[in-house]
């Protein structure tokens, strides 16, 4: 486990009252059995993005997005993936600081929902969320989906696609979104590669628009980790709660 900080930079001055902005990415879930996606052996490492992630995929062949997306819905569902130590410890810190903590999670599981938290923003969707094209309907959905599947809501066939944020789409929530990383004391960026926008912009948006204190817990160095007042590298399961603890030994 290794820490850089800039001259000056702690956390020494956040007072109770603050508001927190925290930001989790694959890296956070990897210790819980789930795949990263850019890491050497990850994800889009095997497949190709534009042939699985991107609107224009489903277009061309919803069968082999759907094939996609259920063996990934299915790993989700194992019962050996569960939340880990630093799931459980952001959960902890939601409950116990006194200001606001806001999660934004890049991850499309559900890892954070389980652990506990709640103020939670799934920037890129739910895995184990339905959407229909044709009526907009969103319910939660833990089956396969095919091109045959009817919509609860309408009835409509072949519409069915997982409630996730393909590449070319918008993220979703971002007004609140950009409107807490103004008003944050602390920004905090967890198991993310610092390589996927507009996330990867966030830690810019809380230093020089809102005046953050900035601060990355990765297992490497990041693509954006200059921008960070302080770095702490090592496994995430060892140093969100480590984090966690220091915070809440202000309150």
């Amino acid at each position: 486990m290794s820490q850089t900080s800039k001259a000056g930079a702690t956390v020494k001055d956040l007072k109770p009252t603050d508001a927190i902005v925290i930001l989790t990415g694959a890296g956070i879930s990897k210790e819980s059995g789930l795949d990263t996606f850019r890491d050497a052996d990850g994800i889009w490492s095997r497949v190709r993005i534009e042939d699985v992630a991107t609107p224009e995929a489903f277009a061309r062949d919803p069968v082999r997005v759907h094939e996609f997306y259920n063996a990934r819905r299915s790993g989700m569902l194992n019962p050996n993936v569960q939340p880990n130590a630093a799931h459980a410890a952001l959960a902890r810190l939601e409950r116990e600081w006194p200001g606001p903590v806001l999660l934004v999670t890049q991850n499309i599981d559900d890892l954070h929902d389980r652990a506990g938290s709640t103020a939670l923003i799934h920037m890129h969707g739910e895995m184990l969320k339905a959407r229909c094209a044709g009526c907009g309907g969103v319910g939660a959905w833990r089956e396969d989906i095919t091109v045959a599947t009817a919509c609860p809501s309408c009835g409509g066939a072949g519409g069915m696609r997982p409630h996730v944020v393909w590449f070319g789409e918008m993220p979703l929530e971002m007004d609140r979104i950009m409107a807490a990383l103004a008003e944050c004391a602390l920004f905090v960026s967890i198991g993310t590669s610092g390589n996927v926008y507009p996330a990867a912009g966030f830690v810019q948006e809380a230093r020089y628009v809102g005046g953050a204190h900035t601060v990355e817990l990765n297992l490497e160095p990041s693509a954006g980790v200059t921008d960070f007042h302080e770095a702490r590298h090592g496994p995430a399961t060892e140093l969100v709660p480590a984090f966690v603890e220091e915070l809440l030994s202000r309150v």
